[in-house]
């Protein structure tokens, strides 16, 4: 039997808290949970942000709020392990996020004016850039040059990381004057990979080339104001619902899908493009 007390559900911050000591207490606690560590959770919180944003997409509000409490859970878990590693705990964590809002509004609680949401941008850019310069200054000579590129996570999904890393390289005046000079860079990793793959058949130059173009079509999608990850994942979207129209044309139809042919399968995917065209 427990050697804990009963535990009730609360709209207070406080209890989660709670639980969560409970869960990691070594007297009574939840034997999954005491064997995790920073490690070995940290992908769960990457996936939980997912599961966040997927609910977005799909405007399904009350799994949003389900998978909100499944990320909040996230910080709670490594403020518990950190506060009993006495490294932290999460009033420091709240202490911390709310010193940086409050530093990055200089418009809302400061006396600084923004009147317009570009202006408030800028001020939080602003800001980000004298925290990085600090961060540098406090790690010192022995962590050597300081970089625009430095705290740009390595955690990061390809496509989100290669944004912020051309709009960093960007910010000190390393791009191309606009997006015509851009596609024309894509074009020419384009002809480079062709080339590639026409006259060598070596792997890792294939992939580094497929690669070069992957990031310039990335720095493309900056100048244009487009989100290359959320991007990608519409592509996704529109590719397997298209895909289901091909599945079930030919299901209709009474041919095996892996017999039907190229031919016939564009055929039908032609069918539903031309029906999403129409829509508009």
């Amino acid at each position: 039997m427990s050697e804990l007390p009963p535990m009730q559900p609360s709209r207070d911050i406080g209890r989660l808290l709670e639980i969560m000591a409970a869960l990691r207490n070594p007297k009574g606690g939840c034997p999954w949970d005491l064997e995790q560590d920073f490690d070995s959770i940290r992908h769960y919180t990457i996936e939980e942000a997912y599961e966040v944003a997927d609910a977005i997409e799909r405007k399904d509000f009350k799994d949003l709020r389900e998978e909100l409490g499944d990320l909040l859970l996230q910080p709670v878990f490594h403020a518990q392990m950190a506060a009993e590693a006495s490294l932290f705990d999460f009033g420091d964590v709240v202490q911390a996020i709310t010193e940086k809002l409050i530093r990055r509004h200089p418009h809302v609680f400061g006396e600084q004016a923004a009147r317009d949401a570009g202006g408030a941008k800028a001020r939080w850019d602003d800001v980000k850039e004298d925290e990085r310069a600090k961060k540098a200054a406090a790690k010192g000579a022995d962590a050597g040059p300081a970089s625009v590129l430095d705290d740009v996570a390595h955690t990061l999904p390809a496509l989100s990381r290669a944004e912020k890393l051309t709009k960093r390289a960007a910010k000190v005046g390393f791009d191309w004057p606009s997006w015509t000079e851009t596609i024309g860079k894509v074009r020419e990793e384009l002809d480079e990979v062709e080339e590639t793959v026409t006259l060598s058949q070596e792997k890792a130059r294939i992939a580094e080339e497929i690669g070069d173009l992957l990031f310039a079509t990335v720095n493309l999608a900056r100048q244009l104001d487009v989100d290359p990850e959320a991007a990608l994942r519409d592509a996704n979207a529109k590719f397997t619902r298209r895909f289901h129209y091909v599945e079930a044309r030919a299901r209709d139809d009474g041919v095996p899908l892996a017999e039907a042919g190229l031919d016939r399968l564009d055929g039908y995917w032609n069918e539903i493009r031309a029906a999403d065209k129409a829509q508009g």
